[in-house]
């Protein structure tokens, strides 16, 4: 769905130099852009073509044509002309027979052969290596540019006979022969009379290159002149068929290699018009024509799509002018028209979308716009759904439509303006299949226009391309600077901007076609310096357009209708130079954006060279198509959607592309690898090469229509723009339209409560279910509840849309729970309580409340069953309640729950509501067997209802309960209560509440206690016991746990003898001993055992060196001071040695680590200059290359064997770990984690604050006892172990220091 329109022409004369002098042929210079034309005069003019954009300035096109003429002999005139590349010279054949070679530089022409009877034709081969002539007698050479004959072939045989030198009557001469190449150069076709039929009749031969044998013959047929020619992608040669004897106009036939007609079309003239020439353009997507007509010559060009040729273009041309074309071979949508008299025109084409930004589709094809809304049905082409049919082929045209006013204006090939209006979009439906004829114009003719808009609905504005016209007010760009001037002259030729005003003198009829009552005026032509290359409307201001210059330059204009007296120059805005293209960009749109909440036009460009153009910068350097998306009424565009030529197709966010960094986020458009679609959700991969944007439906439908190369449509619809359309009908608070876009694209239900966080969704639950209505919606979306954030979870590649960072504050400030409730349970709440409020009482309703119950976290499945018992408890009742009507049966709403969730989890709900019938009844409909239910039912009808109770509290683990019912029961199942507590021991602290009974409390608490006991909870179940007067437990429990003030205070609770107290305090000191707590043994003996000698040794044990000495001095035991001095001498050379020891291993350990490290870092260097990332390789990995590299070990002696780094899996890194793990942290020379064990090592030999601690006791009392150079040795040797310590600890022993030097 694309039209063919014209963006820029520009023509030329050649001034020849007879009267009655005409061109006859044309060739084409690529290398060096030039047109060369030989008249009838025997001249060649050659006219220089501009070779870059700056050299096509208005200015400057001008460029001088030059003429030579060639020297014939008298009578001999040319009649072939081609352009050799590889000789960058004219071949020229002649009706003598020659073959002259010109070069057009003025020298001298050179003859290189002559063939009998004259040459007819000259094709050179493709590849330039070959060329084919055809000679006057019908015989066909081919030969290499050096002029070496390959073959000759006569295309006919029955001239083999004719003695061509006595063959001067032209009667015996063959007819008009016409050549062409296919696209390899392997084979060629000739179209020319069989003589074994009428005169009228022809046959297409095909020859193969290099024997020159006939490959393959068609049969005689009508064909038409010499139209004739191969697509250059080899797959069919073109011709043309007369059916006059048919009383029907031409027919366009093509054919395959093998000679057989493949396919035709029709090209809807009337019989007596002549197709006189068939061209391809170099891509074969374009076949152009020249059609004779009664009145009129018409270059006409069609395109293939889906089956059916669309008369995309017709230019017409008076009769005499004898207009020709060829298309430019570089170029495929440049076409170059020549006349006899002289005249040049060159027309350059741009496909554009037929789909408009309301996504209707306007295709033209030749008389017909083809009309199809594309969001009312998508119709592949070349079906419709109504077309309007004008008096002759449509060139251009524009649609307005705003509100329900719909209006199209069509510019056709005759020169007529026609306007159409149609009636609202909405009845469009109704005229499915019709066809309106429109033959009425607006009167007025206009020689040219393109670029048609409207400005408003009465106003059109386009571009006029004139040869000759006087008192037009021209713009002119100054070279030197950037201004607009204007000055009022006579313009030989150029390009003006009319403003066309139309008025209506008919009433519009609503709900039909009309097209009648319309007549137009210019009102204002203004004359451009240069090519329009496009007109775009500005969406952000009323009767204003942008017009872009050749260049790429834009500007703005402004109608003035119906205020006189205004200067040309306030026509025209200067824009800033940032919102221009830095290259003509023939495709060009103008989206309408919000910029930091200013409304403002965003010009886009398309180049001929595949690079989008915004606001002075490139987009993307490899854009093939483009389009944009608007997911609000007011058409704020809010997406740019484009495909590359690498078959992508991404989806950008306006924002990224005012404010982001495009080249980070969407990769330079570019497919990196195969990265996974799902890491880049701005990216889809189009699953047809070559396939096209043509369009996009906004708003909800958030799709995009691709055509692919065939021609078909295909609608997608990208997840980005449906999560942008879903948001924004959210936050439009439109929840139905959201609810059937997800329903409809399978979309998590869940973004409907997290787009701005559930907790909002909460006060918005009314008004989801009253618009929503349809309960079995509403289900569905209750069943889809979960509790994760889909926002920050699932689409958190995609959601990155401008009005979510409105929400981003109140999503921060979102919790996981409110009122200790999930997201789950709050929400199905709200929507429980929304559905009790605005929906009248029905059975869906009812299934619909039961699924939120069902589906609540937890399930509140008791209260589900409650409101199916109270349903039950009425049909058993036979209540005659109106309201019992609306509710579901008992059964149903039964099956309902099931569904919904376990059958088991029902059956223990129902248990727990002691509703034996109610739990047969969940039994029965979830297919239990009822030799597993029943019994067990029946044995529990038959107990007493407290027995029962607890019966099925133990059953389904409700322990407090079932002690609840069971205490309730009487003193008569005391025991099972008492054994229920001790079988869970955490209903002891409510079987104490529940039995105001003290000696039923004591023995509870004794049982407690001994459950303690029993789980070596010593000090809890002595507190047990103490509460039930059980003292003896509690003596054994608190010295199990060795609390010895404890055991000794409960010794007083017993009253023990003192000798019994001494023993037992003798027993606690060695107990204390054993356990590793001398300091605690050592207190009993001072205060229980009387024993100071015993407790002066607990007192060493434990390294209490100050206290030692302290109670020594306190008895006056010279003896203890002594035994405490001897100990405080060994301990401290102990230390001593130890710290020495220590130090030697710190040093040896550091040097090792340094070493470790040092090779470590080599080795990662080497890795980052080899291009590898170090953090690719594993940590340990490293670690154990680098150990292997350094051929030593701080830990053995002797020699090691060699080892080449090799890299370790993860697998055996784990295992490595969990070996070293079990091995305690042993260090081993090259592991992979000796690094790091180095480091833990290292990091564990500081003292500890313990250590510490009975270190400065020692130094204390080493100092008190007069031994300060010992103290003073220990405390120099120890200050290395609080190289890691905090600095506190370290200035804390540096001031201990001080002291001890103070004190000697």
């Amino acid at each position: 769905m694309k039209n063919l329109q014209l963006y820029s022409e520009s023509s030329f004369k050649v001034e020849l130099q007879l009267e009655e002098e005409v061109l006859l042929f044309s060739a084409f210079d690529i290398e060096r852009n030039r047109l060369l034309f030989v008249s009838s005069a025997n001249v060649v003019y050659i006219r220089q073509l501009p070779l870059s954009q700056k050299e096509r300035l208005w200015n400057q096109t001008l460029l001088p044509m030059e003429n030579e003429h060639v020297d014939l002999e008298p009578g001999d005139g040319i009649t072939a002309l081609e352009y050799l590349m590889e000789k960058e010279a004219l071949l020229v054949g002649t009706s003598n027979g020659y073959l002259i070679l010109h070069t057009g530089d003025g020298s001298a022409t050179e003859v290189v052969g002559q063939v009998e009877g004259g040459v007819q034709c000259i094709a050179p081969s493709p590849d330039g290596a070959l060329i084919a002539i055809i000679t006057g007698f019908g015989h066909l050479l081919v030969m290499t540019h050096d002029w070496e004959l390959l073959h000759e072939t006569m295309i006919d045989n029955h001239l083999a006979d004719i003695d061509v030198s006595h063959a001067t009557d032209p009667a015996i001469h063959p007819s008009e022969i016409s050549i062409s190449w296919r696209g390899d150069g392997k084979y060629l076709a000739t179209l020319s009379e069989s003589r074994d039929s009428s005169s009228s009749q022809k046959k297409l031969r095909i020859w193969e290159r290099d024997s020159g044998a006939l490959h393959a013959v068609s049969e005689s047929k009508a064909f038409m002149g010499a139209a004739l020619d191969w697509m250059p992608s080899g797959a069919k040669v073109a011709a043309a068929f007369d059916r006059k004897a048919d009383n029907k106009g031409p027919l366009i036939v093509f054919f395959e290699r093998n000679g057989l007609q493949r396919s035709s079309f029709s090209i809807n003239e009337l019989m007596d018009a002549t197709v006189e020439v068939l061209k391809w353009n170099y891509s074969s997507d374009l076949l152009g024509a020249v059609v004779g007509c009664e009145k009129h010559d018409a270059i006409k060009i069609w395109s293939f799509s889906n089956n059916h040729w669309y008369l995309k273009q017709e230019i017409r041309y008076p009769k005499r002018d004898r207009v020709k074309f060829m298309w430019d071979s570089m170029k495929p949508l440049h076409l170059i028209s020549w006349t006899l008299g002289g005249k040049i025109t060159m027309y350059n084409f741009v496909w554009m979308t037929a789909v408009m930004e309301n996504s209707i589709a306007l295709v033209i094809d030749n008389s017909n716009v083809l009309i199809t809304p594309l969001a009312l049905s998508l119709m592949p082409p070349p079906m419709y759904l109504f077309n309007l049919k004008f008096p002759s082929a449509v060139r251009d045209m524009a649609f307005f439509s705003k509100s329900s006013k719909n209006q199209l204006a069509a510019y056709l090939s005759d020169g007529s303006l026609y306007v159409v209006e149609l009636p609202a979009s909405d009845t469009w439906e109704e005229l499915e299949g019709k066809e309106f004829f429109v033959e009425t114009s607006s009167e007025v003719a206009f020689l040219s226009l393109k670029h048609l808009i409207w400005l408003d609905s009465h106003i059109l504005l386009g571009v006029s391309y004139y040869e000759t016209s006087d008192n037009i007010t021209c713009l002119v760009t100054s070279s030197s600077e950037d201004e607009l001037s204007h000055r009022q002259g006579k313009c030989l030729s150029g390009y003006s901007l009319q403003e066309i005003e139309l008025v209506c003198s008919e009433d519009c009829v609503l709900g039909l076609v009309t097209a009648s009552g319309w007549s137009a005026k210019v009102s204002c032509q203004l004359s451009l310096e240069g090519p329009a290359i496009g007109i775009v409307p500005n969406p952000a201001k009323r009767g204003s357009a942008f017009v872009q210059l050749d260049g790429g330059r834009i500007v703005e204009y402004t109608s003035k209708l119906g205020i006189t007296g205004v200067p040309a120059e306030s026509y025209f805005q200067k824009l800033d130079y940032g919102i221009g293209f830095s290259s003509s960009c023939p495709q060009m749109i103008v989206a309408s954006v919000y910029d930091n909440g200013i409304l403002k036009p965003l010009p886009f460009g398309l180049d001929d060279n595949g690079r989008l153009h915004v606001s002075g910068r490139i987009l993307c350097n490899n854009c093939s198509s483009f389009s944009f998306y608007s997911n609000s009424a007011d058409q704020i565009i809010t997406h740019l959607i484009l495909t590359t030529k690498q078959d992508l197709l991404f989806i950008v966010d306006m924002d990224d592309i005012l404010h982001g960094k495009l080249e980070a986020k969407y990769e330079n458009f570019m497919k990196v690898g195969k990265r996974n679609v799902e890491e880049n959700r701005d990216c889809i991969n189009i699953w047809e090469r070559g396939a096209k944007l043509v369009g996009v439906l906004h708003g909800d439908e958030a799709a995009v229509i691709l055509q692919t190369t065939r021609g078909n449509l295909e609608c997608i619809y990208p997840r980005k723009l449906v999560l942008a359309s879903i948001v924004n009908a959210l936050v439009q608070r439109r929840f139905r339209d959201a609810l059937l876009m997800v329903r409809r694209h399978r979309i998590d239900f869940n973004i409907i409560v997290d787009h701005c966080g559930w907790q909002n969704f909460l006060q918005c639950a009314n008004e989801f279910v009253r618009q929503v209505k349809n309960l079995s919606y509403i289900t569905e979306f209750v069943c889809s509840v979960k509790n994760e954030n889909v926002t920050e979870m699932l689409y958190t590649n995609i959601m990155s849309l401008p009005y979510l960072k409105a929400t981003k504050d109140i999503q921060a400030g979102n919790v996981d729970e409110i009122d200790g409730k999930s997201k789950i349970s709050s929400v199905l709440q709200a929507i429980r309580e929304a559905l009790e409020d605005q929906v009248p009482e029905s059975s869906a309703k009812e299934l619909c409340i039961l699924t939120t119950l069902a589906r609540s976290e937890p399930p509140a499945i008791e209260e589900a069953l409650k409101r199916i018992k109270m349903v039950r408890d009425k049909e058993i009742l036979g209540v005659d309640d109106p309201r019992r009507k609306s509710y579901p049966s008992a059964e149903e709403a039964m099956k309902h729950l099931l569904w919904l969730t376990n059958s088991e989890a029902v059956y223990e709900a129902a248990l727990g509501l002691y509703d034996l019938n109610l739990a047969a009844i969940v039994a029965l409909n979830s297919q239990k067997d009822p030799k597993e239910f029943l019994p067990f039912l029946q044995g529990l009808e038959c107990m007493p209802p407290l027995i029962m109770k607890y019966t099925i509290d133990l059953r389904l683990q409700r322990y407090e309960s079932a002690l609840k019912n069971i205490v309730s029961a009487g003193d008569a199942y005391y025991e099972d209560s008492i054994n229920l507590m001790k079988n869970n021991p955490q209903l002891f602290p409510l079987g104490i509440q529940l039995f105001p009974d003290p000696f039923k409390r004591s023995q509870i608490f004794e049982a407690w206690g001994d459950h303690l006991h029993g789980d070596k909870c010593f000090e809890d179940a002595a507190t047990a016991y103490l509460c039930c007067s059980s003292l003896e437990k509690a003596l054994k429990a608190y010295r199990a746990c060795g609390h010895w003030k404890g055991v000794l205070t409960v010794a007083g609770f017993l009253k023990l003898g003192k000798e019994e107290v001494l023993r037992l305090a003798n027993e606690l000191c060695e107990e204390l001993q054993a356990l590793g707590k001398p300091a605690e043994a050592a207190k009993i003996a001072f205060e229980y055992c009387e024993d100071v000698a015993s407790g002066i040794q607990f007192l060493i044990s434990a390294r209490e060196w100050e206290e030692a000495l302290r109670i020594g001095f306190m008895h006056k035991r010279e003896d203890l001071i002594s035994q405490v001095k001897c100990a405080a001498l060994e301990c401290a050379g102990i230390l001593i040695s130890e710290y020495e020891e220590g130090l030697e291993k710190v040093g040896k350990y550091l040097a090792r680590y340094l070493a470790v490290r040092q090779r470590r870092l080599l080795l990662a260097a080497k890795l980052q200059s080899e291009d590898r990332s170090i953090d690719d390789a594993d940590d340990e990995t490293a670690s154990d290359t680098s150990s292997n590299f350094s051929g030593m070990s701080a830990y053995t002696t002797g020699t090691r064997r060699s080892s080449n780094a090799s890299t370790s899996s993860s697998a055996t890194s784990k295992a490595r770990k969990t070996r070293h793990q079990k091995k305690g942290g042993k260090i081993r020379a090259g592991s992979p984690g000796e690094e790091m064990a180095l480091v833990e090592h290292l990091k564990g030999m500081p003292l500890t604050t313990g250590a510490q601690h009975e270190l400065k006791s020692l130094l204390v009392s080493l100092v008190m006892l007069g031994m300060e150079d010992i103290a003073r040795k220990l405390q120099l040797q120890s200050p290395a172990f609080f190289l890691t310590g905090s600095q506190r600890e370290r200035n804390r022993w540096k001031l201990f220091g001080l002291r001890v030097v103070l004190l000697h």
